[in-house]
């Protein structure tokens, strides 16, 4: 059973309909990828399940139940447009949070610590919110997004600003708060980060629900027959076979792309009666690859519509 179950979402602004009849189930201790491109719709939707706005339409459940206000404290929340009070002591800011979440002062001032360490900050819980550098500021305020444990997490674009070091401690946090059995719902354009964290995904376009399923099989689905062949040998054409594609100037070997209804074992098995193999690969396209040729194909077909 999913954890977060949102079914046939519909929200309208003075006649522009934001989400057309989006549904998406987030399993339990998942973490999934709500994709798209500007102005798809992702962030009307991440509003209506922290119940900052009702749908018009639609349901969204969390739990197996339908939300209610009373679920906030079960969220926790990191938008894209970061915002901390800098006139505020890093301690007591994210107590504050932790508080406003349910959480005691003591329990709200030990997760603080706790955390502070655990990102290398408690030399600074005295200091000044506007003292931090912005990448300081910015694991503040994952902090407060995470202090009272909530079940759900929704971080909108986590990575944004943070050099590579910071990022990769990012993404080890939230890994560990995924096996820990949290849901993540987690919101991005940096394709690369979607490949490396997230299981599932859903893909938004004009509002509608464009593509979904586990990043695997999203890949397998989308996939064009390409293999790599390493070997010392020149491949020549075959075109009852393969079609030789353009060398990859990154990794040394040769690519083709079998002819339709060419399966892989018999290619293969062809290859290596006329060639010394030393290895092969499926080549699968990345997460980047099938966004822009979604996105694309679902904005021609509309355009041709109309």
């Amino acid at each position: 059973m999913a954890y977060l179950d949102i079914n046939n979402v519909v929200k309208r602004y003075d006649g522009h309909t934001a989400l057309a009849g989006v549904s998406m189930q987030v399993p339990e201790g998942c973490i999934y990828g709500l994709l798209g491109p500007n102005g798809a719709g992702k962030s009307t939707l991440i509003r209506i399940i922290n119940r900052i706005i009702a749908a018009d339409e639609g349901t969204v459940t969390l739990g197996g139940k339908a939300m209610t206000d009373d679920d906030i404290t079960r969220i926790g929340y990191l938008p894209e447009e970061r915002g901390l009070y800098k006139k505020m002591k890093v301690g007591d800011h994210i107590v504050y949070l932790g508080r406003l979440k349910g959480m005691t002062k003591a329990d709200a001032v030990a997760s603080m610590r706790w955390w502070l360490k655990r990102f290398d900050l408690q030399g600074w819980e005295n200091k000044k919110v506007e003292a931090l550098s912005k990448g300081m500021q910015q694991k503040v305020q994952f902090i407060a997004t995470v202090i009272h444990r909530p079940p759900l997490l929704i971080f909108d674009e986590p990575f944004s600003g943070f050099d590579p070091v910071n990022a990769e401690q990012l993404k080890v946090e939230i890994l560990a708060l995924r096996d820990q059995g949290s849901t993540i719902l987690f919101s991005t354009h940096n394709m690369a980060s979607v490949e490396e964290v997230c299981q599932q995904i859903t893909l938004l376009n004009h509002s509608q629900v464009v593509l979904s399923g586990s990043v695997d099989e999203v890949k397998q689905q989308h996939k064009k027959n390409i293999i790599a062949v390493q070997t010392p040998d020149t491949i020549e054409p075959n075109d009852a076979l393969f079609t030789l594609l353009p060398p990859d100037p990154v990794v040394r070997d040769t690519r083709i792309m079998l002819a339709k209804g060419v399966l892989v074992r018999d290619a293969i098995a062809w290859l290596n009666d006329h060639y010394l193999l030393t290895g092969f690969t499926e080549v699968l396209p990345s997460m980047n690859e099938i966004f822009i040729e979604t996105v694309k194909s679902q904005s021609n077909t509309l355009q041709s519509n109309e």
